[in-house]
């Protein structure tokens, strides 16, 4: 018999989500009911570990009676609220979002773009040669993991899981304005002067590859780096008695990197340096 967690009993809310009657949980944002009702509406910001900052603005929608678009991420489900996901008005908005960051960073490595690109007929070549871009080189000052600052948003997330929301470590914060904004350490030092402890839980929730690691970046850098070709298993970590699940990532009998799962009520994806990139003693073949 499996055992389901009880929890705060939570009252549904009503409200029509692009013309039909929706139910959800009290507390549930317009993401969670547009997820729930299988509609796909796109964003990068948002994480299932951790508490929106509606920085990236893709997930917009319409809600009747207000001003602005809103975010579908963290604007919660009231009662009787209209909403409309695929308005004229909400598509263009996250056509310009799409084709701004698309023309300052590099999005190749940022999964589903390609598709949100095509399907919001977004151009960012439309600014032209002169836009301004992003374009600053890799900083590999460690073994264990790669920052290209060439690919972040400043969706903030590495920022949140670093900080209050789960290290605690607070090694990594926002620096410089406007284009010379970017994710740093303390006086932009190397990371390995730095209070970084490599739990690499920024990793985890990087949105863009901008923080990958170290084997995904030169395995992508040789063109050897196929996911296609990659099988995925779970595990317990087995360096303490805490419990931690890791899942492997496995290609050509190699452990490539190393995630966690997001559903497990231990550590919620986040993990310790062993448990991220202590996994080499299991393919030394010395």
């Amino acid at each position: 018999m499996t055992a389901i967690p009880l929890g705060v009993p939570r009252r549904p809310v009503e409200f029509t989500l692009d013309g039909q009657e929706v139910r959800v949980p009290e507390g549930s944002t317009i993401l969670d009911a547009c997820r729930a009702a299988g509609k796909d509406v796109p964003t990068l910001c948002e994480g299932d570990t951790l508490t929106p900052k509606n920085a990236c603005r893709v997930c917009v929608v319409e809600v009747e009676g207000a001003r602005t678009l809103a975010p579908a991420c963290s604007r919660r489900a009231e009662p009787g609220m209209v909403v409309r996901t695929d308005t004229e008005r909400a598509r263009h908005s996250r056509k310009v979002v799409l084709e701004l960051l698309a023309s300052s960073v590099d999005l190749s490595t940022t999964p589903a773009v390609a598709g949100w690109l095509k399907e919001y007929e977004a151009k960012p070549d439309r600014f032209g040669p002169d836009a301004a871009r992003v374009d600053e080189q890799p900083r590999i000052d460690n073994d264990l993991y790669v920052r290209d600052y060439g690919k972040c948003i400043l969706c903030y997330k590495c920022v949140d899981a670093c900080g209050e929301q789960w290290q605690n470590t607070f090694a990594i914060s926002v620096a410089g304005r406007g284009f010379d904004a970017r994710i740093s350490v303390e006086h932009d030092a190397p990371l390995t002067d730095s209070a970084c402890v490599y739990c690499g839980n920024c990793i985890e929730v990087c949105p863009t590859g901008a923080l990958s690691f170290k084997s995904e970046f030169d395995m992508r850098a040789a063109g050897t780096w196929d996911e296609e070709r990659q099988t995925e298993t779970t595990t317990v970590c087995a360096y303490c008695g805490v419990g931690c699940n890791l899942t492997l990532h496995v290609q050509d009998n190699e452990i490539v990197k190393v995630t966690s799962p997001h559903d497990n009520p231990v550590t919620h994806g986040n993990l310790c340096i062993k448990g991220r990139f202590g996994y080499q003693h299991v393919q030394n073949r010395d």
